[in-house]
């Protein structure tokens, strides 16, 4: 899981940072939702704050963290779930072998942003209608890309819900819930059963 930040910063993500605090209840819900099926959920601190183009420092803390799981749980199938600049960031990591579904949280998806990285995986975008701090507009044009090169991609519009994602929490922790038991092949989610143009914009 990989929590939000900022488009620049340095100073280090202390474990009260409330970026990094927003993830923790939604971590504890799908660790809830899934301990029986042996998932382990891993919640990455970054470094620092800022996302600082060219170096894009939180790539490279999930990279590493990516790696440290291929060390100790060779073959395990990986699910990342991220908020905002998180979001940006699993969607550019998903190109690691063992990354199976992404699931992108309101995420920051500027125009350009590329899509090879989702290739054949599954792909989960969410976003809320009120959001002013990343723009809907460009995660459903990020979407309409991205799905020609994923197995499968569903976008959802949280109604009445901004980005920090307080409005309804409950819809997003159910929604964690149900694209982890869907990746782990337990629970399909319903939406699968539209057909893909009615995929990109499914009200929740």
């Amino acid at each position: 899981m990989l929590h939000g930040g900022a488009e620049h910063g340095l100073s280090a993500v202390r474990p009260w940072n409330l970026a990094y605090l927003r993830m923790v209840p939604l971590a504890r819900a799908v660790a809830a939702a899934t301990a029986r099926h042996g998932v382990e959920v891993r919640l990455l601190r970054d470094r620092v704050r800022g996302w600082n183009d060219p170096e894009q420092h939180p790539v490279s803390d999930a990279r590493w963290a990516l790696a440290r799981i291929h060390a100790e749980r060779p073959k395990v199938p990986v699910f990342l779930i991220g908020h905002s600049m998180g979001g940006r960031v699993a969607l550019r990591v998903a190109d690691d072998p063992a990354v199976a579904a992404v699931c992108a949280l309101a995420p920051w998806t500027p125009r350009g942003e590329p899509v090879e990285p989702v290739k054949e995986r599954r792909v989960l975008i969410a976003h809320g209608t009120l959001d002013r701090t990343t723009n809907p507009a460009e995660s459903h044009a990020y979407a309409e890309r991205a799905r020609a090169v994923a197995s499968r991609l569903v976008r959802f519009e949280l109604m009445s819900e901004s980005h920090a994602m307080l409005l309804r929490p409950l819809a997003w922790d159910r929604l964690v819930r149900d694209f982890t038991l869907d990746a782990l092949g337990v629970t399909p989610m319903p939406v699968w059963s539209r057909v893909p143009d009615q995929r990109l914009r499914v009200p929740l």
